[in-house]
């Protein structure tokens, strides 16, 4: 099953009052496992950046005056999310904003029926727990000591793992799945089939005798006979 993880970065927090976004980056998964394929664009938002916003992403007008505007950009976007589910850590609020961006660009809306909420689904596993991606990574162990400031694309790497992780970790030779040869070729690899191909090219062994040989019986019975009075001949 082909998923996309992605995370965005923004100018604030609600597109209905003039935010925009800046950043998105994408991470395709098949059976849960990278491919190596990705999307990452920074966009031009047309506008300030609060100074606020600044100091979660890093981002500045400035270095973001010479990239795209998002409507240049949307058609290699939607190419690549396709029609896979759309992961996302809190995906409400990345929905908005790709979907008011789309709706600028008179494009028609992502559904949020594709839409799956990695929030949610830690909520479920962690009721009362924090679920920021900071307090999960942390909880599950990824790690995250290379992130200084939020970046959508390194942030989707990590939701990536921790998507994984909420829905049971990745199993012994799963990684084999993300063999792009096989992809390619149409072919599916699950654990089963990864198990399945290990024992069918086990190297067979050959039997290993039980019974005792007549010369052990001998000295066993030589050993048994050195017993003064045994209780077991009583």
């Amino acid at each position: 099953m082909r998923e996309i993880v992605f995370d965005t970065e923004t100018t604030g927090l609600d597109p209905r009052s003039g935010d925009r976004l800046v950043e998105i980056g994408c991470i395709e998964m098949v059976n849960r496992v990278p491919t190596g394929a990705v999307y990452h664009c920074y966009f031009n938002p047309e506008r300030d950046m609060p100074a606020e916003a600044e100091a979660v992403h890093g981002l500045s007008i400035a270095f973001l005056s010479d990239k795209p505007k998002f409507a240049e950009r949307a058609g290699e976007l939607l190419d690549f999310i396709a029609d896979s589910p759309l992961v996302a850590h809190n995906a409400g609020f990345d929905f908005g904003f790709i979907n008011n961006e789309l709706e600028m660009c008179g494009l028609a809306p992502v559904s949020r029926d594709r839409m799956v909420d990695t929030v949610a689904i830690a909520r479920r596993k962690h009721p009362g727990a924090k679920l920021s991606l900071d307090a999960l990574c942390t909880r599950y162990g990824i790690d995250r000591s290379h992130r200084t400031k939020h970046g959508a694309l390194l942030d989707a790497e990590l939701l990536a793992q921790l998507y994984v992780e909420l829905m049971g970790g990745r199993q012994i030779g799963l990684e084999l799945a993300a063999d792009v040869a096989g992809q390619s070729a149409g072919i599916v690899v699950t654990q089963e089939t990864v198990l399945a191909s290990s024992r069918l090219i086990r190297p067979p062994r050959s039997p290993r005798p039980h019974a005792a040989s007549e010369e052990e019986l001998a000295r066993h019975a030589q050993f048994m006979a050195g017993f003064s009075e045994p209780i077991w001949s009583r």
